[in-house]
Protein backbone atom coordinates (compact mmCIF):
# COMPACT_ATOMS: atom_id res chain seq x y z
CA UNK A 1 0.00 0.00 0.00
CA UNK A 2 1.31 3.65 -0.91
CA UNK A 3 0.89 6.47 1.67
CA UNK A 4 -1.50 7.79 -1.00
CA UNK A 5 -3.83 4.77 -0.62
CA UNK A 6 -3.80 4.93 3.30
CA UNK A 7 -4.42 8.51 3.72
CA UNK A 8 -7.27 8.53 0.73
CA UNK A 9 -8.85 4.74 2.80
CA UNK A 10 -8.75 6.75 5.82
CA UNK A 11 -10.57 9.92 4.36
CA UNK A 12 -7.45 12.19 4.81
CA UNK A 13 -5.29 15.04 3.96
CA UNK A 14 -2.00 16.16 3.45
CA UNK A 15 -0.10 18.71 5.21
CA UNK A 16 3.37 17.97 3.48
CA UNK A 17 4.93 15.33 1.40
CA UNK A 18 1.85 15.19 -0.62
CA UNK A 19 4.71 14.79 -3.71
CA UNK A 20 5.97 11.62 -1.93
CA UNK A 21 2.87 9.88 -1.24
CA UNK A 22 3.57 7.09 -3.94
CA UNK A 23 6.02 5.82 -1.00
CA UNK A 24 4.89 2.27 -0.44
CA UNK A 25 4.28 1.04 3.17
CA UNK A 26 4.43 -2.19 4.48
CA UNK A 27 2.92 -2.01 7.96
CA UNK A 28 1.07 0.52 10.61
CA UNK A 29 1.74 1.46 13.84
CA UNK A 30 -0.71 3.60 16.05
CA UNK A 31 0.83 5.05 19.47
CA UNK A 32 0.47 8.56 21.23
CA UNK A 33 3.58 7.30 23.56
CA UNK A 34 6.94 7.57 21.67
CA UNK A 35 8.76 5.18 24.04
CA UNK A 36 6.17 2.60 22.10
CA UNK A 37 7.05 3.75 19.00
CA UNK A 38 11.00 3.10 19.42
CA UNK A 39 9.83 -0.35 20.88
CA UNK A 40 7.38 -1.52 18.20
CA UNK A 41 8.26 -0.35 14.73
CA UNK A 42 9.60 -1.84 11.73
CA UNK A 43 10.55 -0.89 8.54
CA UNK A 44 8.46 1.33 5.85
CA UNK A 45 5.60 1.72 8.47
CA UNK A 46 3.47 4.58 8.45
CA UNK A 47 3.11 6.18 12.24
CA UNK A 48 -0.37 6.91 13.48
CA UNK A 49 -0.64 9.31 16.49
CA UNK A 50 -2.70 11.87 18.22
CA UNK A 51 0.34 13.08 19.62
CA UNK A 52 1.23 16.76 17.61
CA UNK A 53 4.60 18.05 18.68
CA UNK A 54 7.81 18.12 17.77
CA UNK A 55 9.31 15.18 19.63
CA UNK A 56 6.64 13.02 16.74
CA UNK A 57 9.28 14.56 14.05
CA UNK A 58 12.21 13.89 16.09
CA UNK A 59 11.54 10.17 16.65
CA UNK A 60 10.16 9.67 12.66
CA UNK A 61 13.78 10.90 12.44
CA UNK A 62 15.00 8.71 14.62
CA UNK A 63 14.11 5.22 13.20
CA UNK A 64 13.57 6.57 9.56
CA UNK A 65 9.87 6.56 9.64
CA UNK A 66 9.19 8.77 6.52
CA UNK A 67 5.49 9.07 7.09
CA UNK A 68 2.90 10.44 10.05
CA UNK A 69 -0.62 10.69 9.93
CA UNK A 70 -2.04 12.30 12.93
CA UNK A 71 -5.72 11.03 14.27
CA UNK A 72 -8.58 12.62 15.99
CA UNK A 73 -8.42 15.52 13.59
CA UNK A 74 -5.39 17.02 15.58
CA UNK A 75 -3.02 19.59 12.77
CA UNK A 76 0.47 20.02 13.00
CA UNK A 77 1.58 23.23 13.70
CA UNK A 78 3.71 25.18 11.04
CA UNK A 79 6.67 24.58 12.84
CA UNK A 80 6.38 20.97 12.78
CA UNK A 81 5.89 20.97 9.19
CA UNK A 82 8.41 22.43 8.30
CA UNK A 83 10.82 20.10 10.10
CA UNK A 84 8.89 17.45 8.44
CA UNK A 85 9.42 18.99 5.11
CA UNK A 86 13.10 19.19 5.71
CA UNK A 87 13.26 15.77 6.83
CA UNK A 88 11.48 14.36 3.87
CA UNK A 89 9.18 13.01 5.95
CA UNK A 90 5.20 12.83 4.72
CA UNK A 91 2.38 14.11 7.46
CA UNK A 92 -1.36 13.28 6.90
CA UNK A 93 -4.15 13.77 9.15
CA UNK A 94 -7.50 12.30 9.71
CA UNK A 95 -10.86 13.00 11.73
CA UNK A 96 -10.87 9.65 12.36
CA UNK A 97 -10.24 8.07 15.94
CA UNK A 98 -6.89 5.65 16.54
CA UNK A 99 -9.04 2.40 16.71
CA UNK A 100 -10.91 3.27 13.43
CA UNK A 101 -7.79 4.43 11.52
CA UNK A 102 -5.65 1.28 12.57
CA UNK A 103 -8.87 -1.15 11.81
CA UNK A 104 -9.40 0.42 8.31
CA UNK A 105 -5.68 0.60 6.98
CA UNK A 106 -5.56 -2.96 8.54
CA UNK A 107 -8.97 -3.96 6.58
CA UNK A 108 -7.35 -2.75 3.60
CA UNK A 109 -4.32 -4.87 3.98
CA UNK A 110 -2.09 -3.33 6.05
CA UNK A 111 -0.42 -5.57 8.90
CA UNK A 112 0.85 -4.49 12.41
CA UNK A 113 4.15 -2.27 13.09
CA UNK A 114 5.65 -4.88 15.18
CA UNK A 115 5.51 -6.97 18.48
CA UNK A 116 7.11 -6.96 22.24
CA UNK A 117 8.73 -9.97 23.10
CA UNK A 118 7.84 -10.63 26.68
Amino acid sequence: MTVAEAVKVLDGQFFSGENKAELEIASACGADLMSDVMAFVKDRVLLLTGLVNPQVIRTAELLDIHAIIFVRGKSPSRDMIEMAEESDIILGATKLPMFLACGKLYEAGLKAGGTRKI
